[in-house]
């Protein structure tokens, strides 16, 4: 049973040596050497009309081109960002772009406004390593929208420009930034998001405050695993039982730590994130983050299956007991479990056995790390 269990495991932590980011994103991969590219064109009708790009002059017009195409396909719905690769006149030759339609608001003079706006491309890396950050694109370029109502863009050079140029470094860098912040103290972060732990970032400048919260909301299993009943018992449970605040002191370097709890499944993942971001590759700590979540949502799921055979069999309860003492993660899988199975008596009182077997297998007065 562990031999498979094991297996799996490992086969998740492994993505580095067998995910084609390898071949995309790793070989020679460079932070400085990964080229990055915007554009954003004011779309009226039909036509398409430059307001600004970073792009080489000469590829400019392949994107206008290939943009031309998606919206007389209807593929550009306003609002949704679409993620391709594109064939441009770029050393990479083909990159992914990320583009979406920032539709205009109506107004009492342009009744008829409906499909003229903006529409915004994030060029760079390639189209798998950008649909990871997917929703972190779709918030980065609806940030911009305020800032599209100008007359003749004419804050263009002031807000507009410097915001596009940002759109690596704000939506995908941050994940690299953070495991580059906390080094081998990331399992705490992810043990922190997994148990819905509120994080504390002090003594630190804004910027590095919204980092470490985007990390946390990422690497969270929030909206994967419960549904609205059980994230309101869930969120019950936390407030009659609070965790206490992981608290990040960024005054010291490296940043100093406090009210840290981690398992061992959360430890075993450490090296895999180290090793990505020494790669200075976030693409690939994305795929490593979620693989993390994959393993923690599969772990869930077999438990929930334990349990449910537990009510009708004492060999499944004994099943139950190894397997939560196999995972490493027995402490946040029980607290989802007891969250998700709060209504039902005969679920609560396995629970509350699976509870004392894990406590009598706890190191007596382990202290939280």
């Amino acid at each position: 049973m562990f031999t498979s269990q094991t297996s799996s495991f490992q086969d998740s932590i492994d993505v580095d040596e067998k995910d084609d980011f390898d071949n995309e994103e790793i070989t020679g991969y460079n932070q400085k050497q990964l080229n990055c590219y915007y554009t954003i064109y004011l779309y009226q009708g039909t036509s398409l009309t430059l307001v600004d790009s970073s792009l080489p002059s000469e590829a400019e017009p392949e994107l206008r081109c290939y943009i031309s195409r998606r919206l007389s396909k209807g593929a550009l719905l306003g609002g949704m960002g679409n993620i391709a690769t594109v064939e441009l006149s770029v050393p990479e030759q083909a990159v992914g772009c990320y583009c979406c339609l920032l539709e205009q608001e109506k107004s009492p003079e342009q009744p008829d406004a409906d499909g003229n706006g903006y529409v915004v491309c994030l060029m760079g890396g390639s189209e798998k390593g950008l649909n990871l950050f997917r929703l972190e694109l779709d918030k980065y370029v609806q940030g911009i929208q305020s800032s599209l109502q100008t007359p003749e863009l004419q804050n263009l050079e002031t807000e507009v420009r410097p915001y596009l140029s940002r759109w690596y470094e704000e939506s995908v860098m941050h994940m690299h930034r953070v495991v580059q912040l906390v080094q081998g103290s990331i399992s705490f972060l992810l043990h922190a998001a997994l148990s819905h732990t509120p994080v504390d970032v002090i003594n630190t400048d804004d910027s590095t405050k919204a980092d470490v919260a985007r990390f946390i909301k990422a690497a969270s299993l929030q909206g994967l695993v419960q549904e609205d009943t059980t994230t309101a018992s869930l969120c019950k449970a936390i407030s009659e039982d609070p965790p206490s605040d992981l608290t990040i002191d960024c005054s010291t370097s490296p940043p100093t730590l406090s009210k840290t709890v981690s398992n061992r499944f959360c430890d075993e993942w450490i090296q895999a994130f180290l090793n990505a971001a020494e790669r200075c590759n976030p693409f690939l700590l994305r795929q490593i983050l979620e693989n993390f979540k994959l393993k923690a949502i599969q772990d869930m799921n077999s438990l929930k299956r334990f349990i449910r055979q537990a009510e009708m069999s004492h060999y499944a309860l004994f099943r139950c007991c190894l397997f939560l003492q196999g995972c490493g993660n027995g402490d946040v899988l029980l607290q989802n479990a007891r969250a998700e199975h709060a209504g039902f008596p005969e679920a609560c009182s396995i629970i509350r056995v699976l509870d004392e077997f894990l406590a009598e297998q706890a190191p007596q007065g382990a202290p939280a790390r």
